[in-house]
């Protein structure tokens, strides 16, 4: 049974606040009860409005000092988790040393889980964005058409505009849920792969943002980002192949 302070606490939990009353408790239990309830990241702006009460406002500079005590906490508790900031905003993360017990509890799920072919492509998108499926296929040796629908259809990539070339190829990047679900912080975390320059070497129309560190990005992550509306609804009544209009 859902009582209303639970309903108050999902409301904040999202950024709003319909009331600021006094919960009596003290900062860093606020913060760890939003995190906790959360569905997404949110950012330092969003998460101190959250928190704040009538008789306190609470700054960004406090929510950053209070999630490092926090941390600090729990790894001198040995806690299996931490306060980490993923895709520009804060989010509740277990520990790398909890892996193994997490995949047994996600055995199940293998169907789910992205294959090598398509692991591939969406490394060789996410180290040359923009890039255009020519330049995909020509590093991969292979067409790689119903790859990239799928990653669209996952979110972690998106029509990032289109090349100033012969007939204005499609450009691909990746998304906010790419970091997510990756655990970064912005693709300039991405570890450095020989042989895999990250930088595309054609000229862009219409180039992708490769930033995503702005709290307005945190308010948008369950959306897909496209740079031309258009170009996404080509995308979605293309061909099983992904044709792209000339």
């Amino acid at each position: 049974m859902t009582d209303a302070s639970e309903k108050d606490g999902a409301r904040n939990a999202e950024g709003g606040s319909p009331s600021q009353a006094s919960s009596g408790l003290p900062l860093n239990s606020r913060i760890e009860a939003v995190l906790f309830s959360a569905e997404r990241s949110l950012g330092d702006s969003r998460l101190a409005e959250a928190v704040s009460e009538q008789d306190e406002k609470v700054g960004t500079d406090q929510i950053k000092k209070a999630i490092e005590d926090l941390n600090g906490q729990y790894e001198q508790t040995d806690r299996m988790f931490r306060i980490i900031r993923i895709a520009s905003g804060w989010r509740v993360m277990t520990v790398p040393e909890a892996a193994p017990v997490l995949q047994r509890l996600l055995v199940q799920r293998q169907q789910s889980r992205l294959t090598p072919a398509t692991l591939e492509t969406l490394s060789i998108i996410a180290y040359r964005q923009p890039v255009m499926r020519a330049e995909i296929e020509a590093i991969r040796g292979v067409a790689c058409g119903d790859v990239l629908r799928g990653l669209l259809e996952r979110r972690l990539v998106r029509i990032a505009g289109r090349a100033e070339e012969l007939g204005r190829p499609m450009l691909y990047g990746t998304t906010r849920e790419f970091l997510k679900v990756f655990g970064l912080a912005g693709i300039d975390d991405l570890p450095e792969v020989e042989g895999l320059p990250r930088e595309s070497s054609h000229r862009t129309a219409a180039p992708a943002s490769r930033s995503s560190s702005t709290e307005d990005d945190a308010r948008d992550d369950e959306q897909p980002v496209a740079a031309d509306e258009a170009d996404s609804k080509a995308v979605e009544t293309d061909e099983a192949d992904i044709t792209e209009p000339a």
